[in-house]
């Protein structure tokens, strides 16, 4: 970054330790997040005085890029090698880490979900009532904020119909020219990226935070946008849109100009959307996973987590590489993505009479029913030529022709490149067919010709046919949009898996939710220009853990709507512990390859709003239980980074990573493990149910090579938030497979409290 690299080795509280290797061409100016703490006796007392102590690190005014209050103790700034050298022999100086990028993780759901249809916005001047949404007016009263491109707020996802003033707590403003774009609905919007400035103003004058990416738009909607009836993209998925939360206030905070986000600008957002007043804040970011104490959005979401606000972060888009996720810290909610029961249709049609379901969102009305030639494109001998990558085709005749492209060929080749290529070249429409990896998932996506994404096996099928016969031909036919498809919910390819590199012993992710072919509102027309004949709002299909992650974040407003006082554990904890964990035919959640999908898959199952906003028994921790969670990992110079203040972890009882009270459960043994002694895990369960209650425990382990048993077998509540502790005993037999997955439950009249439990031999 800059000329910089930094690798931060230790350091110690008022006596501080860092070493810095540091590769540079000259003076060249990097932007590094400092970390810094007042040194015992000089304590700042406001966050103007915070500010200026920040600048007397600095070796001039304007070199302050953003000065943290809430999710860091320290700043971002612009230095030089040897202006970090200064710093660095600073009374107060703790560590310094460069400034990287991460990356955006790029209707239908809220009946998917389980949640009753939307009821059309009410008459003008008129507002919701308490019972439209779910029974519970879903979302009101909460501020959803989320940290992302930008918004583009005319859209009617964010009408204010119906919608009262925000909360009394809201601090925040618009930042919008003229201010009045924003309502009751959009209460907020600003922008953090440090060089969005106005190159006419002085230094901090942000521009408007338009969304120029539709990234932004499309979450912030998902989460908490408003009913717009009629919503359908190139005619496809027509019906009502509504946010998961549509009574919800938003906030939106611009911290990515692209695809690419810088940390120091995410820190100022979060730090913000705390500031201002937001009770939940949707992430849909990730960077590589690293140590909690070098990661500063891991640092700053734990100060979320302090002040009571819940995070919901995605858990990245490297599926289905093993150990991909990203965003495991356990004070945030980790969402991978699976697919839901809609298809956006189109069928492929062989000269041999087969046909291979497919799927794509520009399904032209004028498509001949002829058969096209089918021709593959890696047959015109050019080197990646299969991948449909610019002047791929050149000199390849494809004019009047189905071409088959490959998926992938990397991040420069986009699916809609693809076509595009195709297109130029002469080419009547493209099938798209998956590798072994992408299994069976396929995507709906705004191409720009007939085009069908097909299945890893009706790929094979359809380049046998190509290979077996002279004059292979096709047809790409358009079917609409299907409901009711199966199985759903199935595991998407691309989101990450576990285990966690970080903390193994707690389970990631920790939810799946709804995030293939997510149609939510998008700030222009997607498609080719012959498709712009449809009117009204624009909206947009896409996917990507990015898109699950906002559903979660519209659930926890959800619950925190009806239940304001719960923690951001005690609302984890509910949307864990109530997860669906068969699909809607009642078999078990299908992987892309239609193979049972494992908790490193799916964490604790498919959420179900209405459950958790009514689970039972909650799992709660406290800011405290996880600083002993922490000392268990770091040292206390590591921990107090996290923690913003100085730790020390000889002070503090450790707990183990298996210890914390977290919803589920995760064990790690030797793969020698030759010992007869259990492991022991303890857990606090909190009554947040009906009163008096007893509930049972049961145990389901279809592997009897580790024995798990619950003591005791009965908790019996008298009052509401009464705890009970009991233990999970874990008996490794014989080791045979290297993971062993099950599940304890406590069981009521009422209700069903499950908690996953994974079992590694390694």
């Amino acid at each position: 970054m800059d000329g910089f690299k930094l690798s931060l080795l230790s350091f110690l509280p008022f006596v501080f330790v860092l070493a810095i290797a540091v590769e540079a061409t000259g003076d060249e100016l990097g932007t590094f997040i400092v970390h810094v703490q007042p040194q015992e006796g000089h304590e700042v007392a406001t966050a103007d005085d915070r500010k200026e102590w920040y600048k007397t690190f600095l070796p001039e005014d304007g070199r302050l890029v953003h000065a943290y209050h809430h999710v860091a103790s320290g700043f971002a700034a612009r230095l030089t090698r040897q202006e970090l050298d200064t710093v660095f022999a600073m009374p107060g100086f703790v560590s310094a880490v460069p400034d990287q990028t991460h990356r955006l993780q790029t209707t239908h759901t809220p009946q998917f979900l389980g949640l009753s249809a939307p009821p059309p916005p009410p008459p003008q001047g008129k507002r919701w009532s308490s019972s439209s949404h779910g029974g519970s007016g879903a979302g009101a009263g909460v501020i959803v904020g989320v940290i992302d491109t930008g918004v583009f707020p005319d859209h009617p996802s964010f009408s204010d119909a119906g919608m009262p003033p925000p909360p009394a707590k809201w601090k925040g403003r618009c930042d919008f020219n003229g201010g009045s774009v924003c309502n009751n609905k959009l209460i907020g919007a600003r922008t953090f990226i440090a060089n969005a400035t106005n190159s006419s103003s002085s230094y901090g004058e942000r521009l408007p935070p338009v969304d120029d990416v539709g990234h932004g738009t499309h979450t912030a909607s998902t989460a908490a946008g408003a009913v717009v009836p009629g919503a359908h993209v190139l005619g496809q998925g027509l019906g009502v849109a509504a946010g998961i939360a549509p009574h919800a206030h938003v906030a939106v905070y611009k911290v990515c100009p692209n695809e690419s986000c810088a940390i120091s600008d995410i820190l100022a957002g979060v730090d913000a959307a705390i500031a201002d007043g937001c009770d939940v804040i949707s992430i849909s970011i990730g960077g590589p996973s690293v140590p909690f104490h070098e990661n500063p959005v891991a640092v700053g979401t734990f100060g979320a987590m302090e002040k009571g606000v819940f995070v919901s972060m995605a858990a990245g888009n490297a599926g289905p590489n093993v150990s991909s996720v990203i965003n495991d810290a356990p004070w945030m909610l980790t969402v991978a993505a699976s697919t839901m029961d809609r298809s956006i249709r189109t069928t492929v049609r062989l000269g041999n009479g087969l046909y291979f379901d497919g799927e794509s969102l520009y399904q032209p009305n004028d498509s001949p029913n002829t058969f096209y030639p089918l021709v593959y494109a890696g047959a015109s001998g050019k080197p990646f030529a299969e991948f449909c990558g610019n002047g791929s085709l050149d000199g390849f005749d494809v004019r009047g022709k189905i071409v088959v492209c490959e998926f992938g060929g990397g991040p420069n080749i986009t699916r809609i490149i693809k076509g595009a290529v195709v297109q130029s070249a002469g080419g009547a429409g493209m099938i798209l067919p998956n590798h072994f990896p992408e299994g069976y998932t396929t995507l709906a996506e705004a191409h720009v010709l007939p085009a069908s994404h097909v299945d890893y096996v009706a790929g094979l099928a359809i380049k046998a046919y190509i290979n077996s016969t002279a004059n292979p031909v096709a047809q790409i036919l358009p079917r609409g949009t299907v409901l009711g498809t199966t199985p759903a919910p199935a595991m998407a390819f691309f989101s990450s898996r576990g285990p966690s590199v970080q903390n193994p012993g707690i389970l990631k992710p920790d939810i799946t939710g709804p995030g293939v072919n997510v149609l939510a509102a998008w700030p222009f027309q997607v498609g080719p220009s012959s498709a712009q004949v449809f009117r009204g709002p624009t909206f947009n299909i896409i996917s990507g853990t990015s898109m699950s992650t906002p559903h979660l974040s519209g659930v926890a407003a959800f619950i925190r709507s009806r239940h304001p006082h719960w923690s951001p554990a005690a609302i984890k904890s509910a949307i864990m512990t109530t997860a669906d964990i068969t699909d809607r035919s009642g078999n078990p959640i299908l992987d892309e390859q239609r193979a049972p999908a494992n908790f490193f898959a799916t964490g604790a199952g498919h959420v179900n709003p209405e459950k958790a906003a009514d689970p039972g028994l909650v799992y709660d921790i406290a800011p405290c239980d996880y600083v002993g969670y922490l000392c268990g990992l770091y040292t206390s110079q590591e921990v107090s980074v996290i923690a913003r203040r100085p730790v020390n972890c000889s002070a503090v009882a450790a707990i183990p990573e298996h210890q914390l009270n977290y919803p589920s459960i995760s064990v790690t043994f030797p793969l020698a493990w030759n010992s007869s002694e259990p492991v022991l895990v303890r857990r606090t369960a909190k009554n947040v149910g009906e009163v008096p209650s007893e509930y049972y425990a049961a145990v389901d382990m279809l592997d009897t090579t580790v024995t798990v048993r619950v003591f005791p077998r009965t908790l019996r509540f008298t009052g509401v938030n009464q705890e009970k502790d009991f233990t999970v005993v874990v008996w490794p037999g014989q080791v045979g497979a290297r993971v062993v997955q099950g599940a304890v439950r406590w069981v009521s009249e009422t209700h069903t409290v499950r908690s996953p439990v994974s079992v590694t031999f390694a």
